[in-house]
């Protein structure tokens, strides 16, 4: 005869008068976590009790019940319940829903209150979106949202975001197929479709980072920091019908254009309107573009305008300015950073003092007759207008009687060259980032320059180990040797393997290097012939002869370098101190072993790559290492736009290399250089403006105009 299942019988429910319940002392629940006991008691006064407390009978020492229940599990409700009667907004005889347990069961009341703790299933963050999305979608605003669930509103922004998703990725999410991350950076764009896309573009593949993704989703839109989306202006844009889409989850520079052929219709036409005004100062000829090639005033005739004198007002106020920055700057010299507004502040008083500097000057009427000018963008979305220039088919003839109105006239190739030359240095010449470098001290190198550089000498690394067999097979079996004796040990049948390491921040010229190139045919080659089954692998590598399967192995280890700076993290995540000083100490003997040299591998100090980056008395102190301090001395005046565009020249046959690239010996710590220096007294390489001692009245000229008079 079959044994009859024994029926559970659950505990009753019953409502209980708050005042004849304590909180039992067997509650495993002593440290404060998660929402506090506020915000509980909060949400209980808004929608009410929703889960019931499971109490006990309290006994005395016969046995018996006393009328009061002790609370095992459900701790902090009863002290939201606690809080809400202390505030006078619930009573003390208030009817609390409670599950009563059997106070002679076998089961301990420490049992209890430690299995509904750990029992409770987390909400999946995907259920969370949802859930805020529905609520939005039946009337909820935001802002009642965030008020609901003690939030910022910038949560909810996020959360209904992440739910608007394509519903075939946020599957591929609820089922572990992507992680948190990459499903935000998905969010950077609002067509499913090309989401959708994207991933099936790189579900299969090895680089699937966040970055990646928003940069395939956003590879057809333009930055809101594009010198074109400054130029027109977000607002412009948005109130002609472009959409900006913003990347909630990280810093976004503004956003990205949607709509670029929009974009570029209003750039077009507010060139042409400043060219139209432009126009009616009688110009021969105006040229509207977003740019022009380098040299393209070539073989032009610069003219030379008067500058217009300042009023009484303009000099009062151009010094007014001039000694709110010096006494800030004094103010601030010691600050390792300036306060954000302090910042700003000299930030306004350097364009306020530019324009002083700046303003447009007169020329003579008849030569307007015959020049031209260039309206362009720089690169931080300004207009630029480069006034007077006269082409050779415009040129007066010269007066036989020798009368010549515009002197010069009549050599065009020896007045224009100086000119073309000058024009060249200045113009355009202003760096996109505040000039924040005026103090004596040298300043740390930014730490994205750093990256960037670092970036540099990975890439050659790899190249020049893969041109080095022998080093290679030393750093794979140094590789090995660690892993066998020393701790951590690897996990696995042979965890040998190396990772291709992709540049968090890199320069834009990284890609053209000869060192990408040679990379890049390499693994073109290799890839040529290696098998794709993993038998057909194996007896292919077996077939092979030792010198190739080192040159094979040497450019598989080549991948794995990494000699990038990053900041340490003390906390875990990421590389630590410790890690980092091996790192970089292990990237300078490879180095050394490799012989490489990062002058022969193509590197050279330019204004894009180094000396527009760094603050003036860094671009002196480069100057003055690589080519003299003579040369330093005649270029210490000009601005940081001319200074690093006449660094980037002097130092270009010198060898010169920041200390990111420098190497070091580790024996007595000098560096060793890669070539022979630049003379440093030789001054044939300066300019002729930079050579002159200048006329003997200079002294009595103020800073700026004295190296224009020199120039002319």
């Amino acid at each position: 005869m079959a044994t009859a299942i024994q029926k559970i019988i659950l505990s009753s429910a019953r409502d209980i008068p708050f005042n004849k319940l304590v909180l039992s002392q067997s509650n495993v629940r002593r440290v404060k976590a998660g929402v506090s006991i506020e915000e509980l008691a909060q949400s209980i006064a808004r929608r009410g009790l929703i889960q019931s407390l499971h109490v006990r009978p309290v006994l005395d020492a016969d046995g018996a019940e006393t009328g009061m229940f002790e609370v095992p599990a459900g701790g902090r409700r009863y002290r939201a319940l606690e809080l809400l009667v202390k505030q006078k907004r619930l009573a003390k005889t208030a009817p609390v829903p409670c599950v009563v347990g059997d106070a002679n069961s076998d089961i301990l009341v420490d049992e209890v209150s430690l299995v509904e703790n750990i029992e409770r299933a987390p909400l999946h963050p995907l259920d969370q979106f949802r859930a805020f999305q529905a609520m939005r979608e039946k009337g909820m605003t935001e802002e009642a949202i965030a008020a609901a669930f003690f939030v910022g509103v910038n949560i909810v922004k996020q959360r209904l975001r992440l739910a608007s998703v394509s519903p075939v990725l946020l599957e591929i999410y609820a089922d572990d197929g992507m992680t948190l991350e990459q499903l935000m950076a998905f969010t950077v764009s609002s067509d499913h479709a090309r989401q959708e896309q994207v991933w099936d573009a790189i579900k299969d593949g090895w680089q699937k980072e966040p970055y990646h993704i928003r940069r395939m989703l956003t590879e057809t839109t333009v930055r809101a920091s594009d010198r074109r989306a400054v130029f027109v202006g977000v607002e412009a844009y948005e109130a002609a019908g472009g959409i900006v889409l913003r990347d909630l989850f990280q810093s976004d520079d503004g956003g990205w254009l949607q709509d670029p052929a929009l974009l570029d219709r209003l750039v077009a036409e507010k060139l042409k309107a400043a060219a139209d005004e432009i126009a009616g100062e009688g110009w021969k000829w105006v040229e509207a573009a977003l740019s022009f090639p380098y040299g393209h005033e070539h073989g032009l005739r610069e003219l030379v305008g008067t500058a217009v004198d300042l009023t009484d007002e303009e000099r009062a106020t151009r010094e007014g300015l001039r000694d709110e920055y010096d006494r800030l700057e004094a103010e601030y010299a010691e600050a390792d950073e300036l306060p954000d507004e302090i910042d700003a502040r000299l930030g306004e008083i350097e364009q306020a003092l530019d324009a002083f500097e700046q303003r447009p000057a007169i020329y003579d009427p008849a030569n307007i007759a015959i020049a031209g000018v260039f309206v362009s963008l720089d690169a931080d979305g300004s207009l630029s207008v480069d006034r007077g220039y006269v082409r050779p088919e415009d040129e007066r003839p010269v007066d036989p009687d020798g009368d010549d109105t515009t002197e010069a006239d009549g050599d065009t190739g020896h007045s224009a060259t100086p000119a073309v030359q000058r024009a060249v240095v200045t113009v355009g010449g202003q760096a996109a980032e505040p000039e924040d470098d005026e103090e004596d001290g040298i300043k740390p190198l930014p730490e994205r320059l750093v990256i960037e550089l670092t970036a540099h000498r990975t890439l050659a690394l790899r190249n020049a180990l893969a041109e080095h067999p022998d080093v290679a097979m030393t750093m794979l079996l140094h590789k090995l040797v660690s892993d066998t004796f020393r701790r951590p040990a690897p996990t696995g049948c042979l965890e040998a393997s190396v990772r291709h390491v992709f540049f968090s921040a890199q320069p834009e010229e990284l890609k053209d290097s000869a060192a990408a190139h040679e990379i890049a045919e390499r693994h073109g080659r290799w890839g040529d012939h290696v098998p794709a089954d993993d038998q057909a692998l194996w007896d292919w590598l077996t077939d092979l002869d030792p010198g190739t399967r080192l040159d094979l192995l040497a450019h598989c280890v080549s991948f794995g370098v990494n000699a990038l700076f990053e900041r340490p993290n003390p906390y875990g995540s990421g590389v630590s101190q410790h890690g980092l000083d091996v790192r970089l100490a292990q990237a300078d003997r490879l180095a050394r072993a490799t012989g490489l040299d990062m002058v022969a591998a193509g590197w050279r100090p330019t204004v894009g790559n180094y000396l527009g980056r760094v603050t003036k008395p860094r671009i002196l102190e480069a100057v003055r290492e690589g080519a003299g301090e003579r040369a330093a001395q005649l270029i210490d005046h000009l601005k940081k736009g001319d200074m690093a565009k006449e660094a980037e020249r002097l130092l270009a046959d010198t060898a010169w290399l920041p200390e990111p690239l420098r190497l070091i010996d580790p024996h007595d710590g000098e560096v060793i250089e890669p070539g022979a220096e630049a003379d440093a007294d030789d001054e044939a390489a300066l300019p002729a403006f930079l050579s002159e001692d200048g006329d003997e009245d200079a002294e009595e000229i103020e800073d700026e105009d004295a190296l224009t008079i020199a120039a002319e």
